[in-house]
C-alpha cells in the first residue's frame, strides 16, 4: 500500500524582504525623536525670549531704586529733609541683588542658545535649571523685603511709632514702589523659567 505524501511548499521571506522591513523601526524611532527636538527646540526659543524680558525687568528694578532720591524744597540752618534709597539697607541689598540678578539673565543667554540649537541635550538644561532656582531665591528675597519697607513707607506702623512719609516724599515712594513692582515681574519670569527646564527634562 502506497502513502501519497502531500508536500506544502511555504514561501520564506527574502533576505531582501526582510532587510527592507528593518529600516522602517529606525524611521519611526527618528520620527519620534525629530517631533521631541521640534517640541523642545520651541521651549528653548521661549525660554530665550523670557530670559530677554527679565533683563528689562531686572536691570529696570535696579536702575529706579538706584535713582530714587528726593529732597524736600524746605530746609532749616542745621537740617535738610532728604529720601534716598541708601538711607536704607533694605533698599540698598534691592539694587546689589537686582543688578547680580540681571547680570546673570545676561551671562545666562549663551546657554539659552545651546539649548535652542541641541533640544535634546540635558546637561545645559540641567545647568539653567539649578541657576535658575538659585537665583529666584535672590530676586525674590529682594523683592520682598523691599515690598516690606515700602509698605511701611507707605503706611507706617502705629505700634512702633513709625510714621509713613510718602505724604512727604511722594516721587521718592512711587520709583521705590514702581522698583519692587519691576522685581515681582522678573519673579514671575523666573518662575516660568524654571517650569519650562523641567518639563524640557521630561522625557518623551
Amino acid at each position: 500500500m502506497k502513502h501519497e505524501a502531500t508536500i506544502i511548499d511555504v514561501p520564506a521571506e527574502s533576505s531582501s524582504a526582510m532587510k527592507g522591513k528593518a529600516p522602517l523601526i529606525g524611521v519611526a524611532r527618528d520620527h519620534t525623536a525629530t517631533g521631541s527636538g521640534g517640541y523642545k527646540r520651541g521651549l528653548a526659543i521661549f525660554d530665550f525670549l523670557l530670559r530677554l524680558a527679565a533683563i528689562v525687568a531686572a536691570l529696570a528694578a535696579a536702575a529706579t531704586m538706584g535713582t530714587s532720591d528726593e529732597t524736600l524744597p524746605f530746609f532749616t540752618q542745621f537740617l535738610q529733609f532728604e529720601a534716598s534709597y541708601d538711607d536704607l539697607p533694605t533698599f540698598q541689598f534691592f539694587v546689589i541683588a537686582m543688578a547680580l540678578v540681571g547680570g546673570y539673565l545676561v551671562l545666562s543667554l549663551p546657554i539659552s542658545v545651546v539649548t535652542i540649537l541641541r533640544p535634546l541635550a540635558t546637561a545645559p538644561r540641567l545647568l539653567l535649571l539649578v541657576l535658575d532656582t538659585g537665583v529666584l531665591a535672590l530676586n525674590m528675597g529682594a523683592a520682598s523685603s523691599a515690598a516690606a519697607i515700602s509698605y511701611l513707607a507707605h503706611s507706617g506702623n502705629q505700634n512702633t511709632n513709625w510714621l509713613p512719609i510718602c505724604q512727604q516724599f511722594g516721587d521718592f515712594c512711587q520709583k521705590s514702589s514702581g522698583a519692587v513692582v519691576s522685581a515681582f515681574v522678573s519673579v514671575v519670569f523666573f518662575i516660568i523659567l524654571v517650569v519650562i527646564s523641567g518639563v524640557a527634562l521630561k522625557r518623551h
